[in-house]
């Protein structure tokens, strides 16, 4: 089946579904799908929580009143981890890139490159009341990422970008490894309170939603800092298209005995 085709479950596959999670009962075992490698949860894990340290201290760093609260000793042990940090961030996607090409590309290639067919466009017009109205609005299927996360992944990833370029030059600048200008350091310090204020906006979408705390995703945070693998039931609520070619296939596929 390609990525993009629209998929319409024929009304007598209802009846072989229930057989199926019936067999499945009996058996005591549920199927899961696994999702992301070790791999990918590692650099995930890594890049989020050095993403949340480097807006905290980013913050102790470049905010006055809160430079003026900690005092100067604090400031220069702060700023000092902050680059660190930064480098961890920046670090850590380049080395999983070079481990795995074919993981990174395939990132890429279904985040930024895919086309949109109408079961993507639909969902991101009904993104916005799915999140009062979830209980009573049904979703299409979708890919292995939905149009909304593909959206938010690829300005995630571009901004991510924009605080490594920006964050690089000014520790550069600071350490008089280059030489900037007083006008040269605002824009660049402009430029990077800018990524500051949208990834912090993106990353919040992304903590609500990827980490369960919307009802609908509940237990999604444990695809990423977990072991993960999803239902096969919640694969085919959250990513229809996707889990089906994935059960069709039968490769990703892991048996667990009931809860």
């Amino acid at each position: 089946m390609s990525n993009h085709e629209t998929y319409q479950a024929p009304a007598a596959d209802a009846a072989k579904n229930k057989a199926f999670v019936e067999a499945q009962k009996a058996k005591g075992t549920e199927r899961y799908i696994q999702r992301h490698s070790l791999l990918a949860r590692i650099t995930h894990g890594v890049v989020s929580i050095s993403c949340i340290l480097l807006a905290i201290s980013g913050l102790f760093v470049f905010v006055p009143p809160l430079v003026a609260l900690v005092g100067a000793d604090a400031v220069f042990t702060i700023r000092m981890s902050h680059r660190v940090l930064g480098c961890l961030f920046i670090l850590m996607p380049v080395i999983s890139a070079i481990l795995a090409p074919k993981g990174a590309w395939h990132i890429i290639k279904e985040d930024a490159l895919s086309k949109w067919d109408s079961d993507d466009k639909k969902w991101m017009l009904l993104f916005l009341p799915y999140l009062f109205l979830a209980r009573w609005l049904h979703m299409p299927d979708q890919h292995q990422n939905k149009s909304g996360q593909r959206f938010a992944d690829g300005m995630l990833i571009v901004l991510s970008l924009l605080m490594a370029v920006t964050g690089v030059v000014l520790t550069l600048d600071n350490l008089v490894l280059v030489s900037l200008s007083a006008n040269a350091h605002a824009v660049w310090l402009l430029l990077h309170d800018i990524g500051f204020f949208l990834i912090t906006v993106f990353g919040m979408a992304h903590i609500f939603l990827g980490g369960g705390l919307f009802q609908p995703y509940k237990g999604c945070a444990k695809l990423m800092f977990g072991d993960g693998t999803v239902s096969e039931s919640s694969a085919l609520y959250h990513w229809g298209h996707w889990a089906r070619e994935q059960i069709e296939s039968g490769e990703n596929i892991v048996e667990k005995p009931l809860a």
